[in-house]
């Protein structure tokens, strides 16, 4: 969007500009195919240079589609290489194999990269800011819904956090599964926000395994929570998942310039978290 000097904006041109969309409004949603038969949609998997995940969210900025995936998933390091503003990645730019899309897609945004362009100092931020978004190829966007499958929703996003042993939903889709989709829907509880707001740790019955990060998670109001990022084998009780905040992941995006008017799709299918993990 270009900038006009304010010399030059009249009062008689703003309403005109307003209903263009000049000044920042937000954009209409695309059309979505059916929840049904949409071949491309949150928990398919991605592939960035061998690395394997699962899509998070569906995103929006008039007719470009985005689909989400955790930075690290273009990660160049080693597995205990969490750090984002230390860790290599693969450049913006970079060809994702998306589930269900014809044409591969194209890397860019990548938290990890931008954080490192800027020299980013706070260590939550470093550690758990940990999004990427993957611009669909225009052929493949009319192939999207954005509803989490088993579940619904997203109905919104997540701007207040969790409390502990609040609801939380998922849906995993680890290729160390073999396919067997009744295993990739999750119910599981919150044990509190951690890094300072940026990430939650979260305990579901079957948790989170290499493959299934980036995962969407929501909340239990069917709230776009946050995007699976870690694995943690060592605190007391068991295994938990380490889950980025969303809200503050888009945030920062936010102020990214070309990404200031991404906004997250809502599902077209309601949420539901009364249904049964498992398949059920």
């Amino acid at each position: 969007m270009r900038l006009f000097r304010r010399s030059v904006l009249s009062a008689a041109l703003l309403p005109a500009l307003l209903l263009l969309g000049l000044a920042g409004s937000a954009t209409a949603a695309p059309t979505w195919a059916p929840a049904a038969t949409a071949p491309i949609h949150p928990g398919v998997q991605t592939d960035t240079a061998g690395g394997g995940c699962t899509a998070n969210f569906v995103f929006y900025d008039g007719p470009a589609v985005y689909i989400g995936q955790a930075a690290h998933c273009s990660s160049t390091g080693g597995q205990t290489d969490t750090n984002g503003c230390l860790a290599g990645s693969q450049p913006l730019g970079t060809a994702v194999s998306v589930g269900g899309a014809s044409k591969p897609g194209t890397m860019v945004y990548n938290s990890w990269l931008t954080m490192q362009a800027r020299h980013e100092a706070d260590a939550n931020t470093c550690q758990y800011n940990d999004l990427a978004l993957v611009k669909l190829d225009p052929a493949d966007a009319a192939k999207v819904n954005p509803s989490i499958p088993h579940w619904g929703g997203p109905n919104g996003l997540n701007s207040v956090g969790t409390t502990s042993y609040q609801v939380v939903y998922s849906y995993g889709n680890s290729a160390l599964r073999l396919g067997l989709t009744i295993l990739s829907p999750k119910v599981g509880f919150s044990m509190g926000d951690t890094g300072g707001g940026w990430s939650h740790s979260v305990s579901t019955i079957s948790p989170g395994i290499p493959g299934d990060s980036g995962s969407a998670f929501l909340d239990s109001t069917g709230k776009a929570l946050g995007i699976l990022s870690t694995l943690n084998v060592s605190v007391p009780g068991g295994v938990t998942n380490g889950v980025g905040n969303l809200r503050r992941e888009l945030d920062y995006l936010h102020t990214v310039p070309g990404f200031t008017n991404v906004q997250l799709a809502l599902g077209t299918v309601a949420f539901n978290g009364k249904r049964l993990p498992l398949g059920l």
